[in-house]
C-alpha cells in the first residue's frame, strides 16, 4: 500500500519523525525543495516567515488534503483554493496564547510605568528624580476585543492584578463582563486599557479608527497583539500626535516590517515591539509538534481534528 506523501520543514523533523512511520515524508530545507514537493503532497506543513513565499507554495499544493500551520491567523493563505480543494486547515489557535498574553501584560506594565523612558535615561546615564510613569493598574478597567485563546489568557493574567476586565466576542453571553460586537463602541470611554486580540478578517479591518480613538479616554492606552490591519494607522497617528489617547503599545503594524521612515516609529507615547510576542516563548515548537502528532492520529482515523480553521471566517 502506497504511503501518503507529506511535506514538512526539516526544523520540526526531530520532534515529529518518530510518529510518521506511515507517511512518505520530504523534509524540505529551502523554498525550492518545498515548491518541488508541494504538488504531490497530501499532507503539508509549509510555515515560513516570508508569507508571500509560503502562499505561493501552498497554491502549488493542489493535491493537499490536510494543511497544518503554527500560525493562528490564516488570512495570508489562499483560503478560496483550499476551500475548493476540500483541504482541512488546522491552525495554531491556542498554541501561543499564554506567552502572547504574557507579552501583552508586559506591554501594559511598561506603559503604566513608562519603562521605555526609564531605559532611555539609563542609556544616557541619567539618574531620574521622579518616575516617568505613575499609573497604577490596580482597580483599572480593561477592554479585551477578541476573546479567543489569547484574549482569555490576557483576562486570566489581569485578574492577578485586580484589573476589571470586559471582553468582546462575536456574541454576548450570560456573563455581564462578556459583551457582543454591537456593544463595545458605546462603552469605550469607560476603559483605561484597550487590548486587541481579534483575528484579521475583512470584518475586522480598521476596527478601530477616528471615531473609536475619539471615544477613548485621553489617558487610555491601546495594546495590539493581533494584526496591524485591525487599526487605522493614520487615525492612530493623529490620536497620538494630538494626545487624544494616552498612548499605544503595538506588537503589530501595517505593513510589516514597518518602513524605517514611517512616522509611527517616532510618534509620542508609542511603543513598538516588532511582532515578537508570538516568538517570546521557549516551548512553541514542542507544543506545535505535539498537536501535529495528535492531529495525525485523528486524520488517519477520520476523527475530528484539533483547531480546524474556517476558511469563510478566516480563522
Amino acid at each position: 500500500m502506497t504511503k501518503p506523501i507529506a511535506a514538512m520543514a526539516s526544523l520540526v523533523r526531530p520532534l515529529v519523525e518518530p510518529h510518521c512511520g506511515d507517511l512518505d515524508v520530504t523534509w524540505f530545507t529551502s523554498t525550492e525543495e518545498a515548491l518541488e514537493i508541494a504538488p504531490h503532497a497530501e499532507i503539508g506543513w509549509f510555515d515560513m516567515y516570508d508569507k508571500e513565499k509560503m502562499a505561493s507554495i501552498i497554491a502549488a499544493a493542489t493535491s493537499l488534503k490536510w494543511l497544518n500551520s503554527i500560525y493562528a491567523g490564516v488570512e495570508h493563505f489562499p483560503l478560496e483554493q483550499l476551500k475548493s480543494q476540500g483541504t482541512i486547515l488546522t491552525n495554531g489557535a491556542g498554541l501561543n496564547s499564554a506567552p502572547i498574553a504574557e507579552f501583552a501584560v508586559m506591554m501594559m506594565l511598561s506603559a503604566a510605568k513608562r519603562m521605555d523612558v526609564l531605559v532611555d535615561n539609563q542609556r544616557d546615564h541619567v539618574w531620574l528624580e521622579t518616575p516617568p510613569g505613575t499609573t497604577e493598574i490596580d482597580d483599572s478597567k480593561a477592554l479585551i476585543i477578541g476573546y479567543g485563546g489569547i484574549g482569555q489568557q490576557i483576562a486570566k493574567k489581569l485578574a492577578g492584578f485586580d484589573v476589571e476586565v470586559t471582553a468582546v466576542r462575536r456574541t454576548a453571553t450570560d456573563d455581564p463582563l462578556v459583551i457582543g460586537l454591537d456593544d463595545w463602541r458605546a462603552r469605550l470611554g469607560e476603559f483605561d486599557w484597550v487590548f486587541v486580540s481579534a483575528p484579521a478578517t475583512d470584518e475586522t479591518r480598521h476596527l478601530l479608527g477616528v471615531e473609536e480613538f475619539a471615544a477613548m479616554k485621553d489617558s487610555a492606552w491601546l495594546i495590539n497583539v493581533a494584526r496591524g490591519s485591525l487599526i487605522d494607522q493614520e487615525a492612530l497617528l493623529e490620536a497620538l500626535n494630538s494626545k487624544s489617547i494616552g498612548g499605544a503599545a503595538l506588537d503589530v503594524t501595517d505593513p510589516e516590517p514597518l518602513p524605517k521612515d514611517h512616522p509611527l516609529w517616532d510618534a509620542p507615547n508609542c511603543m513598538i515591539t516588532m511582532h515578537l510576542s508570538g516568538q517570546a516563548q521557549t516551548r512553541m515548537f514542542q507544543r506545535a509538534a505535539a498537536r501535529f502528532v495528535e492531529n495525525l492520529k485523528r486524520y488517519q482515523s477520520g476523527e475530528e481534528m484539533i483547531a480546524v480553521a474556517d476558511p469563510d471566517r478566516g480563522y
